[in-house]
Order: C-alpha cells, then sequence, then structure tokens
C-alpha cells in the first residue's frame, strides 16, 4: 500500500472528510487531497500532527507493515553498531599490539646496548637474548596488524599485500645474516645492532617501489 493509499485509509477510519483533516493541520483541502493523489507528499513538520490525527506511529504512516518494518530497520541497525563496535575493538588491540611490539624493539636496543659492554654478558648469549626480544617484537607488530583485522580490511587482502609480506621476510633474512656476519667479525656486538635499523627504511621502500609498479601497471 502506497503512502496516499494510507492516507486515505487512515482518514476514512477516522471518520474525517479532506476538510476537517485540513482545518486540524491548519492547510488546505486541496493540499490533502494532493497528499492523498500522491501529487505531493506531507511535510516533515506535517508528519507528526498527522500521527496525532490517526493515533498511529510515523513508522506506521510512512512505512507499509508498520511495526514490522521498523522492527527490521531497527535489527539492522543494532547489527551495524555491533560491527562497528566490533570493528573499533579490533583497531584498539592492533594500536596496542603494535606499540607493545615497538616498545620491545626499544628494550632490545637498549639491553644489547649495555649488556656486553656494562653488564659483561658474553656476546653470543647477549646476542642470542636480543634476536629473542627483537623476534618477540616483530612477531608480536605482525599478529597485531594481521590478526586483528576489521572484517574490510581482511577481505581487502590481495595479491599485494602476500608480494609484500614475502619481501619483507627476505630483506628481514638478509638483515639478520648481515648482522650476525658483522657483530662474529668485528665482535662489536654493542654496535652491529644499529643495521637493523635500515629494516623499517628497507621495508618501506620496498613497499613504495611495490606501489609504484602497480600504479604503472594499472596506468
Amino acid at each position: 500500500m502506497s503512502l496516499p493509499e494510507r492516507l486515505t485509509k487512515l482518514r476514512k477510519l477516522a471518520g474525517l472528510s479532506q476538510e476537517e483533516v485540513a482545518d486540524k493541520l491548519e492547510v488546505t483541502r486541496q493540499t490533502v487531497s494532493k497528499w492523498e493523489t500522491g501529487q505531493s507528499s506531507p511535510d516533515l513538520d506535517k508528519v507528526l500532527p498527522l500521527c496525532n490525527l490517526y493515533n498511529v506511529t510515523p513508522d506506521e504512516l510512512l512505512h507499509e507493515g508498520g511495526s514490522q518494518e521498523a522492527d527490521e530497520v531497527k535489527a539492522q541497525n543494532e547489527a551495524q553498531r555491533a560491527t562497528e563496535l566490533a570493528d573499533k575493538i579490533m583497531a584498539k588491540r592492533k594500536l596496542i599490539g603494535i606499540l607493545g611490539g615497538v616498545m620491545l624493539y626499544f628494550v632490545a636496543i637498549a639491553f644489547i646496548m649495555v649488556a656486553i659492554p656494562v653488564l659483561m654478558i658474553n656476546p653470543i648469549v647477549a646476542s642470542a637474548i636480543f634476536l629473542l626480544l627483537f623476534a618477540g617484537a616483530t612477531v608480536l607488530i605482525n599478529y597485531s596488524a594481521i590478526v586483528n583485522k576489521t572484517k574490510k580490511e581482511a577481505k581487502a587482502k590481495t595479491k599485494e599485500d602476500k608480494k609484500k609480506n614475502s619481501i619483507e621476510s627476505i630483506i628481514a633474512l638478509s638483515i639478520l645474516i648481515i648482522y650476525l656476519t658483522s657483530s662474529f667479525i668485528t665482535m662489536a656486538w654493542h654496535v652491529t645492532w644499529i643495521i637493523w635499523l635500515l629494516y623499517p627504511i628497507a621495508k618501506e621502500i620496498a613497499s613504495l617501489i611495490i606501489d609504484m609498479n602497480d600504479e604503472k601497471g594499472d596506468n
């Protein structure tokens, strides 16, 4: 049932003429006639007076099925709010995980700076602890960035992302080899950790190159 048909039906159920409705709403009879013939629709400021006049809710007046349709709309809104809340929780977990990983990086760097020259820890043991801390930070960041994705982010996983992950793994392995080789040759473990600062730089450069190549491919 269309809106004009509902307006006509409700008016007749209320036992009112178009003139009586017009008087109560302070509009002309022609305006009421246009509402009921579909030539125009009631203004927003007339919807509530119409509801009061016909003793119906706005949903019953404007939508066919009334309360049933209103319940469906309410259910959809609640589902949308639940999804948005879940996305916010995921985003918060992701942020906490990444910040925790970054802090663990700083702990690893601070440890290797004092472990050998100050604490006099065996270089091999110190480097092993450093690598464990560094690996833990990397795992924490990657876990937070990948596992705690929102639904939209998870669906956006593409071949480009897989390519970037593969290249990042190769970069990390290469820097690890360079770090261990230079450290064992120089035995300057408290200095060679600086090599790891190249990792985020190299990763960003690789990511930019991939993005540029993809843009050229699209063009």
